[in-house]
């Protein structure tokens, strides 16, 4: 596993949709979400965000690596409701992945609760007898047999889930710097996976709203 050394792009936060209730931004890969306790990491899209957003409140979070859709509430209604959603599972929410190789099956689901590697802090594992629940759906979008493109469809939201997910079905994510081989995290320069769609209501209106953001990989 490649020690951690954040680098933060210049590119910040791109604004696909603002209201006076919702942010709604494409993050770049390798910028973190909100802060870390080192000074160096207090550079992120939460205080990006809080420059032109002063009273933005992060709602979720996506890894440093992974890119794509992050939502902010702008006011402490907003808030409430929107993480009401979250932590009743009422989101939708779908990932890409650029993966090693190709399943055998192109549709499936994966249901292999995780826990953390007290060992090798901060990744995770598959624990059988004391992990928690963790279910992913996934589809094989496209693949030349060496690569494949997948749709992923959390249906939990565990730390590292999709990563461990799909390494454990044997088809690590490329660009992986913490569970995939040197030659899989060397085949492209960041982790190709992406944040690439969502659906929750509006705090407000109580409208469904759902965004759509392609990748970059």
């Amino acid at each position: 596993m490649q020690k951690f050394i954040y680098r933060p792009p210049i590119e910040g936060p791109k604004i696909l949709y603002q209201d006076q209730d919702i942010l709604v931004v494409n993050k770049p890969s390798g910028l973190l979400s909100n802060p870390g306790r080192a000074a160096e990491t207090q550079d992120c899209a939460l205080t990006r965000v809080q420059k032109s957003n002063k009273n933005a409140i992060l709602i979720h979070r996506l890894d440093c690596e992974t890119s794509g859709i992050l939502i902010f509430a702008l006011n402490k209604a907003a808030e409430r409701h929107l993480k009401i959603q979250f932590q009743e599972r009422q989101v939708n929410k779908t990932y890409l992945a650029l993966v090693d190789a190709c399943p055998n099956v192109h549709q499936g689901r994966i249901e292999l609760p995780l826990t953390a590697d007290k060992n090798q802090i901060p990744l995770q594992k598959v624990d059988i007898k004391q992990g928690k629940s963790a279910i992913t759906d996934y589809q094989v979008l496209w693949t030349d047999g060496r690569t494949s493109l997948l749709k992923l469809h959390p249906l939990t939201g565990r730390t590292h889930q999709l990563r461990v997910h799909l390494k454990s079905l044997g088809h690590t994510i490329l660009g992986d710097n913490f569970y995939a081989s040197d030659t899989i995290k060397n085949a492209k320069k960041r982790l190709c996976l992406h944040a690439s769609e969502i659906k929750f209501t509006h705090p407000r209106s109580n409208k469904l709203m759902h965004f759509l953001c392609p990748a970059d990989f």
